[in-house]
C-alpha cells in the first residue's frame, strides 16, 4: 500500500476512535450534566450505578484518539496542541477531578460530603463537556499555520464560534445521558428523565442547526463543499436523515416504559437513545464532509501531516491487533450489564 493509502486508512481510524469516545463517553458526561436536575439522593445514586460498570472504559478511545494523532499525524499533533493547550488541559482536569468525585460520593461520611462531592461530579461533567466542545470549535474554524508550526495567539481558541460549539456540545452530551437514562431506568425516574430527554433534544437541535448555517461560511472551503454541485448531493441526505431520526427519537420517548413483556420493553427503551446516537453521526458526518481532506483547516490535508510509511504501517498492524480486543471487550461489558438498573443495586 502507498504512504497516502496507509494514511486515509488512518484517518478513519482515528476519526472512528474519537466518534466512539464522544458516543460512550458522551452520555456519562450528560449524567453528570443531568445532575442538578435529578431529584433526590436516590436517584442520583441510581443514575450514577447505570454507567459505574463502564464509564472508565469508555475514555479508552480518547487515548487512542490522541496517541494515533501523535504517532501516524504528527504534524496536526504539533500545531493542535499549542492552539489548544488551554480547552485540552481543562478537559484533563476536569476528567480527572469527575472521576476521583465519582470514587469519593460512594464514601462520603455525610450527606453533605456527598451532595459537595455531586457538585464536584457534576461540575467536572459540565467543565469537561464545554472544553471538547470549546476545542472541537477552535479547530473547525480554523488555526493559523506558518512553515509547519502554529503562528496564532494563546487566546485564538476563545471566539463566539467555539462557546457555541461548547454549548452544543454540552446539550448533545445531555441529551445523550438522559436518553440512556430513559434506557437504563424505568417508573418514577424513567418518567422525570423522559421529560429532560425531550427539553434537551429540542435544544441540541437549535444548536445543530445554527452551527449547521455557520460552518459554511467560516472558511471558503466549507462553502464550496456545501453550496456547489455536484457535491452538494453527497450532503443533502443529512438533514433528511436527521428529521427521520429526530421523529422517532420523540416517538420512542412516547412508547418508552410500556408494554408488558420485560425484554421487549428494555429494547424499545433503547430506541431514543440509538436515535440520539445517529444524530451524533450525522452531525459528525456532516463535519467531516466539511473538513475533508483537511485535518488542521484551512491547510493542512491528511497526507501532508502524515509520518513515514513505515510508521505508519509498523502502528497499524499494532492496532489491527488492539482494535478487535477493545471492541470484543467493551461489547461483552455492555452485553454483561444489559438490562435495567434498579435502585439499591450497582456500584458500591
Amino acid at each position: 500500500m502507498s504512504a497516502e493509502t496507509i494514511a486515509t486508512i488512518w484517518a478513519f481510524i482515528i476519526a472512528t476512535a474519537v466518534f466512539l469516545y464522544v458516543c460512550m463517553d458522551g452520555f456519562d458526561l450528560g449524567v453528570g450534566i443531568l445532575f442538578p436536575w435529578i431529584r433526590g439522593q436516590k436517584d442520583r445514586d441510581l443514575a450514577v450505578n447505570t454507567v459505574a460498570p463502564v464509564w472508565d472504559g469508555n475514555e479508552t478511545w480518547l487515548v487512542m484518539g490522541g496517541g494515533g494523532l501523535f504517532g501516524v499525524f504528527p504534524l496536526a499533533y504539533a500545531t493542535i496542541m499549542p492552539a489548544l493547550y488551554m480547552p485540552i488541559i481543562i478537559m484533563l482536569l476536569a476528567l480527572i477531578f469527575r472521576g476521583v468525585a465519582f470514587e469519593m460520593r460512594f464514601r462520603a461520611a455525610t450527606d453533605a460530603q456527598r451532595i459537595w462531592w455531586d457538585r464536584s461530579f457534576s461540575g467536572g461533567s459540565y467543565a469537561a463537556a464545554f472544553a471538547q466542545g470549546v476545542a472541537l470549535g477552535a479547530l473547525v474554524q480554523g488555526v493559523e499555520v506558518q512553515g509547519r508550526a502554529y503562528a496564532g495567539g494563546w487566546w485564538d481558541w476563545l471566539s463566539p464560534f467555539s462557546v457555541l460549539t461548547g454549548c452544543a456540545l454540552l446539550a448533545g452530551y445531555g441529551m445523550l445521558g438522559a436518553c440512556w437514562l430513559v434506557w437504563k431506568t424505568e417508573g418514577e425516574m424513567q418518567d422525570q428523565v423522559r421529560g429532560l430527554a425531550r427539553g434537551l433534544t429540542w435544544l441540541t437541535l437549535g444548536f445543530i442547526i445554527v452551527v449547521s448555517l455557520v460552518v459554511p461560511f467560516l472558511l471558503p472551503q466549507f462553502r464550496d463543499r456545501w453550496f456547489n454541485f455536484p457535491i452538494i448531493l453527497t450532503a443533502l441526505p443529512v438533514p433528511v436523515l436527521v428529521v427521520v431520526l429526530t421523529w422517532r427519537l420523540f416517538r420512542g420517548l412516547e412508547e418508552a416504559g410500556t408494554g408488558k413483556e420485560h425484554r421487549r420493553v428494555v429494547w424499545r427503551d433503547g430506541v431514543p437513545f440509538a436515535c440520539a446516537l445517529g444524530l451524533f453521526f450525522l452531525s459528525y458526518t456532516g463535519l467531516g464532509i466539511s473538513m475533508w481532506p483537511m485535518i488542521v483547516p484551512p491547510g493542512i490535508t491528511i497526507w501532508e501531516a502524515a509520518s513515514p510509511r513505515d510508521s505508519q504501517l509498523f502502528m497499524l498492524v499494532g492496532a489491527a491487533v488492539l482494535i478487535p480486543v477493545i471492541l470484543a471487550y467493551t461489547a461483552y461489558v455492555y452485553w454483561l450489564f444489559r438490562g435495567k438498573v434498579k435502585a439499591g443495586e450497582g456500584y458500591h
